[in-house]
């Protein structure tokens, strides 16, 4: 098989991979902010609620390992396929910022 179809297919996986990691703690973060909500809704105490909720924090934080873990492979594939000469970037179809400067919010420090 050809180098470059074969990194175009691991860069496919790779990039659905992050995205699924990135879609699942979108999910952890809803049912979290959910579950807030319900118990106050509902009058619950915290203590009631707190074994649940640490789970979903642990679930949460495992997921932000995971996409951490994946951001790492992204970066390690990027080398080797230097390493192997493929010179054709990978690029899919989402518009990224790299290394963006942080924004200015316009926040004012209060007394």
């Amino acid at each position: 098989m050809d180098k470059v179809f074969v990194a175009k297919q691991v860069a496919s996986k790779l990039r659905a991979t992050e995205a699924a990691v990135d879609a699942a703690m979108v999910e952890a973060t809803e049912l979290m902010a959910d579950m807030i909500r319900g118990r106050v809704e509902l009058k619950i105490s915290a203590g009631a609620t707190d074994p649940a909720m640490a789970k979903v924090a642990a679930a949460i934080a495992a997921l932000s390992e995971a996409r951490t873990a994946m951001v790492a492979a992204h970066s390690a594939a990027d080398e080797l396929r230097l390493r192997v000469g493929i010179r054709t970037r990978m690029d899919g179809t989402e518009n990224k910022v790299e290394d963006a400067p942080p924004q200015v919010t316009g926040l004012k420090e209060v007394a």
